[in-house]
């Protein structure tokens, strides 16, 4: 069955462009070209991967509304943002809100083409080694691996799907470091090294958020990250 794609793009020409590329690689694509028919069709049914523009018309940052209200009916489904807007302010925005990825209109059909492909195949790979095992614990921390879902000391903490494969690559052996590049190639993200270490932060404040003391994930300075045993 065709993945389905949601794309939220207020202008037509390149909305239909990008639906297009989609179509053609095989993808089942539906467009919206402002937020309330978007946030509409969700509560509904929700899609398999949500492609967002910034600027919806009028309303400058309704792309910012459609992806925080989206994330809060799904806490995994992937989320790329693709905007004309390049600036680091908006980029971080976008990544404190639970967006997957951030891209800019200047990259090319097979570039977002490669990053909607590899979101799916982490969604994928998950499944399948889900499958052969349900639980991975490590002394306080229990992820269910069927519910893509993370308790720390069986406080359940929202991670986003980036988050949870960041989570789990580190805590599948705990003490080894993890370099940078090694959880993006886990992850199958395409990202630089500070969006690497943007996410760790966020990753941190969510279970500082339920318990003050939590200093699992280690950073190794110069080599990458640690799940401390």
């Amino acid at each position: 069955m065709a993945k389905r794609i949601a794309l939220v793009e207020d202008e037509a020409a390149i909305r239909e462009n990008y639906a297009d590329a989609l179509k053609g690689h095989g993808y089942e694509v539906i467009c919206f070209d402002n937020k309330e028919s978007a946030l509409s069709a969700f509560r509904h049914r929700l899609p398999e991967l949500a492609i967002i523009d910034i600027g919806l018309g009028d309303d400058i940052e309704g792309g910012f509304e459609v992806c925080r209200e989206l994330r809060s009916m799904s806490s995994t489904l992937p989320i790329i943002f693709l905007t004309a807007r390049d600036s680091d302010f908006d980029a971080i925005s976008g990544f404190r809100l639970g967006a997957d990825d951030y891209l800019t209109k200047d990259v090319s059909i097979p570039q977002i083409l490669a990053r909607v492909a590899a979101l799916f195949r982490r969604m994928e790979a998950l499944q399948s080694e889900f499958a052969r095992e349900q639980l991975h614990t490590v002394g306080d921390l229990a992820i269910d691996k069927n519910c893509m879902t993370v308790e720390w000391k069986a406080s359940k903490i929202a991670l986003t799907l980036t988050e949870f494969w960041i989570v789990y690559s580190l805590a599948r052996i705990p003490g080894h470091v993890k370099s940078r590049g090694q959880l993006m190639q886990d992850a199958n993200i395409f990202v630089d090294d500070g969006t690497v270490t943007s996410h760790v932060k966020r990753i941190r404040r969510k279970f500082e958020q339920v318990d003050e003391s939590f200093d699992r994930i280690e950073t190794a300075y110069g080599m990458g990250y640690r799940w401390k045993t």
